[in-house]
């Protein structure tokens, strides 16, 4: 396992010294932890204490990144919420925990874990149980998919692809801005991961979804998202839903996947935050 990186225990520390209550930003697939930053100071100002958590091995900046793309390959879900779990081990107060994507998945794998105060999850990727395969998410997940031996790369999107799984309700303008700010090559093993879920009774995509300590969930889809469409996050809402704590969905209306990032981040976030505040 990849050791706390120094930015990492930097926040960590800062939120512990505050006394406030953390909120942890899980990134996603084809971003770093950076694709945060508007989030992190929105919570910041309501009294929060944002940590940003990296995948083993993220670059620290996008530039970085796109010069040594190989270094962001073979990075497992598992390895991910084990070095995410790591972090949270080191904060004194148990936080809430929110995440776009994969990072959603991994959301509800720490919530699963117990160790989230309220979690958002957001457009999130699919786990074992979640059956639903909309040809929009097949058709997103296809520049991975289409070739076994992209398990052990990185696969990076092309502007084509990512403006059909992510910008598709956005611009071409906006799309093109956001690729060139945020999109990084992400590793094919996680999304391979998610996609054969239901095949593999081994899969590392999977959830405690009946953890009494799971705490209060949030589910918030894009309606126009065709990476994560709305049949996906509604069948995970409804396994979610078994759960004796606090279970919620909120669809965003004529937002796409990018909503995390792109334009409208804000209302999205602000949604978020409303939600935590009900909770810690």
């Amino acid at each position: 396992m990849a050791s706390i990186t120094q930015r990492e225990a930097q926040q960590v520390e800062q939120a512990n010294a505050s006394g406030n209550t953390p909120v942890v930003f899980i990134h996603g697939l084809w971003l770093l932890p950076s694709s945060w930053d508007n989030w992190a100071g929105l919570f910041e100002e309501a009294g929060y204490a944002p940590v940003t958590p990296v995948w083993p091995d993220d670059p620290e900046t996008v530039e970085q990144a796109r010069a040594n793309p190989d270094v962001l390959a073979k990075k497992s879900l598992s390895q991910i919420a084990d070095h995410t779990t790591e972090v949270i081990g080191q904060l004194n107060k148990k936080p809430a925990v929110m995440g776009h994507s994969t990072g959603g998945l991994l959301t509800y794998m720490i919530a699963g874990r117990g160790l989230s105060a309220a979690s958002v999850a957001i457009d999130p990727g699919p786990f074992r149980g979640v059956l639903p395969l909309p040809v929009s998410a097949l058709k997103s997940a296809a520049p991975v998919l289409k070739n076994p031996l992209n398990k052990g790369r990185a696969i990076t999107l092309t502007l084509d692809e990512f403006k059909y799984g992510w910008a598709n309700a956005l611009s071409d303008d906006e799309a093109k801005q956001l690729y060139e700010t945020y999109h990084v090559a992400a590793p094919g093993v996680a999304l391979m991961q998610m996609a054969n879920a239901n095949v593999n009774p081994w899969t590392e995509a999977k959830v405690d979804t009946k953890n009494p300590d799971r705490g209060p969930l949030l589910i918030i889809d894009g309606e126009k998202d065709h990476t994560v469409p709305w049949a996906i996050a509604n069948a995970s809402f409804k396994k979610q839903q078994r759960n004796q704590g606090v279970t919620e969905i909120k669809q965003i209306p004529n937002r796409g996947h990018s909503l995390t990032i792109d334009g409208g981040w804000r209302e999205v976030a602000e949604t978020a935050l409303a939600f935590v505040k009900r909770f810690v």
